[in-house]
């Protein structure tokens, strides 16, 4: 498809994430104009619009899609609207950035990226820490043989239960109908996907998840030990009842390690057989930004963006298959 030297994008769902994490970077990126936005609450959507002084503001979603002027949207909407969404922003033949995960599932995550594919157009998916230089510099450090051939990957994360949980007050993020996996599908969807990015897809997969604490509906343990196709193991555990919060990634390999944080700017860590030295990157203030301008760079110069439909889907089949949902 032939695009537009500017392009003006509208957003479903002008929710927290994107008021700094993301809004902004589609304003602070050349040759793009956040033009639209659209809440199903018409006097938040006006603030919203009014706020960040974009032009247009909708209260239903097909009013933004369908608008003539707006060439992309971002749907930025809780998981279980993804596809519904996905698809109609497919049919109207318009370049799509989608928040991750894909979809709660890998079906729906198959049937999204089948139809962009069968249109023909371009589509995104907000796996953001593949664009960001602080992971960048971990695969730099990788592919350089820094600890050696990769043996293992491990993470563990664990966090108290936060005063929602407690109070049983109801959480999209831990309805089981919405997300089966509750904070795990929200938080380890980005590291699992980042494994990938890092040292290849995923092959054989296996996983438990259970509910401890009896607090909502969905899992706040989960368990996880794979292979990638390289031939790297990889183990994981993310409990969301614990004493305190850790965020820990380990990378093993032949001749050293490497450890980080998904979530926290904590330094990189490298220790290997002549050198032991960390390397602090800080993250930009619009966590989206390089994810966005890694959007233009591929509608300009063709240049693959590292984080599309077809890698969201993978990592939606890995999902599934840790939280064991079989078709």
């Amino acid at each position: 498809m032939k695009i537009k030297e500017n392009v003006r994008w509208g957003i479903i769902g002008c929710g927290a994430v994107t008021e700094v994490k993301s809004g902004p970077a589609y304003q602070k990126t050349n040759g793009f104009q956040l033009a639209a936005v659209m809440r199903r609450d018409e006097k938040l959507a006006k603030d919203y619009a009014k706020r960040h002084e974009i032009e247009k503001y909708y209260s239903t979603a097909d009013d933004l899609i369908n608008d003539e002027s707006i060439d992309a949207i971002y749907i930025a909407t809780p998981p279980d609207t993804h596809k519904l969404y996905g698809l109609r922003v497919a049919e109207a033949g318009k370049i799509c950035c989608i928040e991750k995960p894909l979809a709660p599932s890998y079906q729906d995550s198959k049937a999204i990226l089948e139809a962009f594919e069968k249109a023909k157009i371009p589509l995104f998916v907000s796996y953001y820490r593949r664009s960001l230089p602080r992971f960048n510099k971990v695969k730099e450090l990788l592919d350089k043989g820094e600890i050696g051939e990769v043996r293992h990957i491990n993470w563990h994360f664990n966090k108290p239960a936060n005063d929602v949980d407690l109070s049983q007050q109801y959480n999209w993020r831990t309805d089981n109908k919405i997300a089966l996996g509750g904070y795990f599908d929200d938080l380890a969807s980005h590291g699992l996907d980042l494994f990938s990015y890092l040292v290849g897809e995923y092959d054989v997969v296996k996983g438990i998840g259970l509910n401890q604490q009896d607090l909502y509906s969905s899992f706040d343990s989960v368990s996880a030990c794979w292979t990638h196709k390289s031939g790297i193991t990889g183990s994981g555990s993310w409990n969301f009842g614990g004493f305190s919060r850790q965020d820990k990634v380990t990378i093993n390999g032949s001749k050293g390690e490497i450890t980080f944080s998904v979530f926290d700017e904590d330094p990189i860590s490298i220790c290997n057989l002549t050198d032991k030295k960390e390397i602090y990157i800080e993250n930009p203030e619009n966590i989206q930004l390089y994810h966005v301008k890694n959007i233009r760079e591929q509608l300009i110069t063709g240049t693959m963006h590292p984080s599309n439909g077809s890698t969201a889907t993978h990592t939606s089949w890995v999902m599934d298959q840790i939280l064991r949902v079989d078709y």
